[in-house]
Formats: C-alpha cells, structure tokens, sequence
C-alpha cells in the first residue's frame, strides 16, 4: 500500500537571488511541489519559471502578479523573500490560509511596530497558517547555537560569531544602510548601522527562546575600521580614512549580565585602521560545563571550485539563505497557527542524505 503523502504545494514570491536558490532546492524535494511564481516586474509576468530562475530548462509554470491568480492554486506555502516585507501584502497571504516561510528580516517581528505585528499575528490566525522567519544568518546560525548548548549545563552565555569578507557585496541592496565608504567620524552612521541591522534582535531573541530564557535589554554596539589607503572595489571606491569594516555586536542582557551576542564582523578589506582580521565563516561559544566552541565553515562543491567566481561565491551566499527556510516548511505547515520560530518547531535537517543513499 502507497501510504506516501502527497507534496506540499509551494509558490515562490518575487524571483530574484534568494529564489533563484530556492526554487532548485524545492524542485530537488518529492515532498514539495512548485506551482507557482509571484512577480512584480511586468517583463517577468507570463515568463517561465525555470527561465527566471536560470534553471536552464522550462517547467510549464509562469510567473503572474495577480495575487488572486496564485492563491487560488490551493497553495500550503509561499517562500516570500522581497527585498522589503510588506505587512499588507503578507497579511493577505495568511488571511487566505496560506502558510508563510520568509527571507525578509523577520523572525519574531519584535521590531516591527506594535500594529504590523499585530496585523501579521491576527492574519495568521484568522488563516490558520503559520508565518516563519530563516536565513543564514540571522535565522540557521541561532539554530545551530542553541543546539550546541545540548551538551553543557549551567550555561552562563553564547556568543554566536560571524566573520566575513564582504567586499563583492557591499554595494547590494540589502547592505544599504550599512553606509559603506561613509567617512570616519560621520555623524548618525551608528545609529543608522542599529536601524539597519535591528533584525538580529529578534534573532536574539529566538536564541534566547531557545536556551529557554528572555531578555531585560537588548543592546547594539558598533565599532567601524576605516580604509588605510583607497580601495577600489568591484562595485565602488572607498577613500582613504572612510568605513571599509565594522563590528556589529547585539546583545541579550539578563540581570545586569550579557547573556546572549551575537556578533557581526564584515570587512570590505582587510587594509584597514585597526587592523581586522576575518575568519571567513561562523562560530558558536557556549561557556558552560563544560564550554563548547564550534567552527562552521563553508566552502564550494568541487565543480565550483573549478570555476570560482563572484557570482559562485554570491550563489552560495543566496544558498544557504533560502535553504534553512525551504527545509522549514513541512514544519511550519504543521505548526500552530501564528508568528513562529525556531523555538517553536522540531529540529530540522536536510532530508537529501537518506533520499540520495537510498537512491544508490
């Protein structure tokens, strides 16, 4: 007896970098079924899929701005990854039933306001559908910590670091606020680095759900390095003296105590005044009993190495973005109706080993 149960029926909204990788993930899946395709830009209406997505091939399924059009193709999940969220547009997709994994800086929806958030929450409930919030980093990276923190008692903190050459990506959209190349000393540029990266507060805080504990502060700290010579980029030039790195530093404070940090450094260069160094990849510290230390780093596959470029590396940058979120949705389909997290469902790997394996 058949007793598999049937795919999941997805749709991918906007069909840009982040969806370019999760469509290949989701058509990789037999428990996921792609079925459709949101665009906003009219030359991509009623254009492939599988063109859009540079899949090399068509699949028979085109792309349509009609919102109506494809939430009647009885969808269990949308993979909505705008540059921006719109809390409108994404209330109307759970208020249609319609569950919700997102790329688009949020995971608790703490720093929305108070309204937004609320429209979101009550959406998702009158539509019973779940709205989940992943990527990288935030989003896997508070995954992995709070997982670490399985083998030690009596924690006293996790320090969750990422260190990064981002000099290919500095001039892209979502690194906007960050004011690369601003001039050292400029007035506000702190203030504007904290607005632009208050996602990782909620990120904090799903950490913290995690580990089982809440927060009575949130804090954010940032420290700028400036350009010791001008650099010339491949998508811009920053001169002499202005910011070519940064620290980002948020943390959860508990009793006076920093519990929770989740730290930032993302160089442009490391010709640089103080003189940074990048790790090139992630690290979870858990001080406990006993203390753990783990390194997460991340390397192409063979054929890419043989034909290493930037649009290689930012692939895989946009890879493991969409991943964790296309991995979470038979979970989040199965989730309580609302605002989820991490916290609130089972652990979750990639099913790709056991299928591959068994396929040999």
């Amino acid at each position: 007896m058949n007793t598999a149960r049937p795919a999941l029926r997805v749709a991918v909204w906007t069909t840009g970098n982040v969806i370019r990788q999760a469509a290949r993930v989701v058509l990789d899946r037999r428990d996921l079924a792609l079925v459709g395709a949101f665009a906003r830009s009219p030359q991509k209406v009623g254009v492939d899929v599988g063109e859009l997505c540079g899949l090399g091939r068509r699949l028979g399924i085109t792309a349509t701005a009609d919102v109506d059009e494809l939430l009647g193709l009885d969808l269990d999940c949308v993979i909505y990854s705008p540059l921006h969220l719109d809390v409108a547009e994404l209330a109307r997709i759970l208020r249609a039933g319609v569950n919700v994994v997102t790329t688009a800086e949020l995971m608790t929806g703490s720093t929305l306001d108070a309204t937004a958030r609320a429209e979101l929450q009550g959406a998702a409930e009158a539509g019973n559908a779940s709205l989940f919030g992943s990527g990288m980093n935030p989003g896997f990276a508070q995954l992995l910590a709070g997982v670490a923190t399985g083998i030690s008692a009596g924690i006293r903190k996790v320090i969750v670091s990422e260190s990064v050459d981002v000099s290919e990506f500095v001039a892209d959209a979502n690194f906007e606020a960050m004011g690369w190349g601003r001039p050292r000393g400029d007035a506000g540029h702190a203030d504007a680095v904290r607005a632009g990266t208050a996602v990782f507060a909620e990120a904090v805080e799903v950490l913290g759900q995690l580990v089982g504990t809440s927060f009575d502060e949130l804090r954010c700290d940032v420290e700028f390095a400036h350009a010791t010579e001008d650099l010339t980029l491949t998508s811009m030039v920053i001169q002499k003296n202005h910011v070519a790195a940064m620290d980002v530093h948020w943390t959860g404070v508990v009793d006076g105590h920093d519990a929770v940090q989740l730290r930032q450094r993302w160089l442009a260069s490391t010709l640089v005044d103080p003189a940074w160094t990048v790790e090139h990849g992630y690290s979870v510290e858990v001080s406990g009993d006993p203390n753990i230390r783990i390194k997460l780093d991340i390397w192409p596959t063979d054929a890419d190495l043989a034909n290493l470029t930037k649009e290689t590396m930012h692939g895989i940058g946009m890879r493991i973005t969409a991943v964790p979120v296309v991995n979470a949705i038979p979970a989040v389909c199965a989730a309580p109706a609302g605002i989820v997290t991490y916290a609130d469902l089972p652990v979750i790997a990639s099913p790709y080993l056991r299928r591959r394996l068994h396929a040999v």
